[in-house]
């Protein structure tokens, strides 16, 4: 059986600008948004604006206000309302719930100090430990095998937990309901080709990199994987433009797809934003923000040219 990896059944394409309110928008940011909304405009589509805000102690009024005048500013509009994830809670508890009756889902009371524990006192220094791609230790399974009881005693108890989700019984369930292996389609690394072109490329996913991934916490029900996952899904969008350090997220977010019976939209990961030391604009880092451009005098023109778009 072929990979079913085709997109959503739309006559328009539907592409989106995700960003998270809890910082100021950067040049990699405003590089985003506009090959987003470039390639919407190239397809005849249509294009979204969505807050990624499920990090309520760090989500922002002014953040929010900030991104809207922002895109604003470098010329972008978009069809509202626009969600916001920290109002569509019970959605993503819906779709834990489906995974728990697929018992794909196990409650994790470690801490990152017993994960080290546990790995560093196994022998196995942490530098040599399996990594995800995002760089953070693959999980040991502490919790994994205890019994139902320990499981009961240790909630009752009102440890904190997460619920992770079992990697390789995720896996095999996915590729059972797909028919086989599991992919996904890829425009590549050009900045502007045409979305509907021939020039897609097959990928192979291989989730099991990041081993059993936080799916929820205790106090937040939902996770990035699990949220971006579901809105996509509830909102149409055939085409997800972001950056390439996301690229191999794209394979627990197909993942997630096959097993909850979702679409799959079409991928473009666009090169980063980066200084001239070759590090990749964060937030964390307090980077120039396109704020502070506009306060300069500078012209949306001018963050063009910085950026090369």
């Amino acid at each position: 059986m072929a990979d079913k990896s085709s997109p959503p059944s739309s006559d328009t394409p539907l592409f989106r600008f995700a960003p998270s309110p809890n910082g100021w928008l950067h040049l990699g940011h405003a590089f985003s948004a506009l090959t987003a909304f470039e390639r919407a405009r190239a397809a005849h589509g249509r294009f979204i604006l969505r807050m990624e805000d499920i990090d309520i102690g760090r989500t922002r009024p002014e953040y929010v206000d900030g991104i809207y005048q922002d895109l604003e500013w470098i010329g972008l509009s978009w069809e509202e309302p626009v969600r916001r994830q920290s109002e569509c809670f019970p959605a993503y508890e819906e779709a834990l719930q489906r995974l728990r009756q697929m018992d794909l889902l196990y409650p994790c009371f470690a801490t990152r100090k017993e994960i080290i524990d546990t790995i560093t006192q196994g022998g196995i220094p942490l530098d040599r430990w399996p990594r995800d791609p995002d760089g953070g230790l693959v999980y040991p399974g502490i919790y994994k095998g205890i019994t139902e009881p320990e499981r009961s005693s240790l909630m009752w108890e009102g440890r904190t937990f997460a619920w992770r989700l079992d990697m390789p019984k995720a896996k095999a369930l996915a590729e059972e309901k797909n028919g086989g292996p599991i992919s996904f389609q890829e425009s590549g690394p050009q900045n502007l080709p045409t979305p509907n072109s021939s020039n897609h490329t097959t990928c192979p996913i291989a989730p099991e990199r990041f081993g059993d991934v936080i799916l929820a916490r205790k106090d937040v029900p939902t996770s990035y994987h699990l949220a971006v996952t579901i809105d996509d899904a509830d909102q149409g969008v055939t085409d997800v433009v972001r950056g390439q350090d996301l690229f191999a997220a794209t394979d627990i977010h197909r993942l997630l797809q096959v097993l909850l019976d979702l679409p799959a939209p079409r991928y473009h990961h666009h090169r980063l934003i980066r200084d001239d030391t070759g590090r990749r604009l964060a937030k964390s880092a307090r980077d120039q923000g396109i704020r502070e451009l506009r306060q300069k005098g500078l012209s949306a023109a001018d963050l063009r040219n910085m950026i090369g778009f």
